[in-house]
């Protein structure tokens, strides 16, 4: 079993806090790096419908030789199968194109709230939840006024919510939210995305303090706010880096040096206008 600590979410089921994310990885590179993933210790794959490397994915954890429940398995619903039927036949394509008879968890993409669908979405998560196809339901890129619709029309508390945050852009206020409900907070872009923050000096001189990467560093702090983190590599050195951030501490100094690089800016799009179909 891996060593990496678990995270309890709020109908008791358990995810590892480090899992590896396959955004832009072409189905068959998929196939090879999250099987990389698995060897160096990874258990928690996020992958997505939308990321076309679902069937690459599944390939990799059938070769794997690990047991199923050692493994938790997200996929999301794209914002082209909003509604509650569409959605019902995504999940089954997605659950199809993986190889699996459940997934762990099963995340709404967008919100989307152009299309005004979301609800409905959340209502057929629901209900793949009840239909033990979900071992949990959550959604990603939802702002906290699209999370307390979901509260004021539905009857699940989302999971988990996966959101853009780094470093450079904190999301206290949507943390925040996330605490006082009970609902996990997962990093997408945890390292930035590659527009520079790793370069921050005030990170190298926490890396230097450490002997760690800045990867490792930031890596580092998402674990110690208790955030779900999923970074993404097809670089076995970098996978392996990636996740060897175990064996050292941040102390409050550090911490308050990474607060200080919080800005408003994100590097991918605001939720209210992510409305592709």
């Amino acid at each position: 079993m891996s060593s990496v600590p678990q995270v309890t979410l709020n109908n008791g089921v358990q995810m590892p806090q480090l899992g590896f994310g396959v955004w832009q990885v072409p189905d068959d590179e998929a196939e090879v790096a999250v099987g990389r993933a698995l060897a160096a210790g990874y258990r928690s794959i996020d992958t997505a419908a939308i990321y076309g490397n679902e069937e690459g994915t599944g390939r990799a954890l059938a070769t794997s030789g690990l047991p199923r429940e050692e493994l938790f398995v997200t996929t999301k619903l794209w914002n082209s199968d909003q509604g509650y039927d569409t959605a019902l036949a995504a999940f089954d394509r997605s659950l199809a194109k993986l190889g699996l008879d459940y997934v762990d968890l099963y995340l709404i993409h967008w919100p989307a709230p152009a299309h005004d669908l979301y609800v409905e979405s959340w209502k057929a998560l629901e209900k793949i939840l009840a239909d033990g196809k979900a071992r949990a339901v959550g959604v990603s890129n939802f702002k906290p006024k699209h999370l307390r619709r979901l509260l004021d029309e539905t009857q699940i508390v989302p999971a988990l919510n996966q959101i853009e945050l780094h470093p450079n852009f904190q999301q206290e206020e949507s943390r925040a939210f996330h605490r006082e409900l009970g609902i996990v907070t997962e990093a997408w872009s945890p390292l930035g995305s590659g527009k520079g923050l790793l370069d921050d000096p005030a990170l190298a001189r926490i890396g230097e303090k450490h002997g760690r990467t800045p990867a490792q560093v930031v890596l580092r702090w998402h674990l110690q706010l208790d955030n779900v983190v999923i970074p993404k590599s097809v670089t076995p050195s970098r996978i392996t880096e990636n996740f060897d951030v175990f064996g050292f501490e941040l102390d409050d100094e550090d911490l308050a040096a990474i607060a200080a690089l919080d800005t408003p800016n994100r590097v991918g799009s605001d939720p209210d206008e992510a409305n592709w179909r």
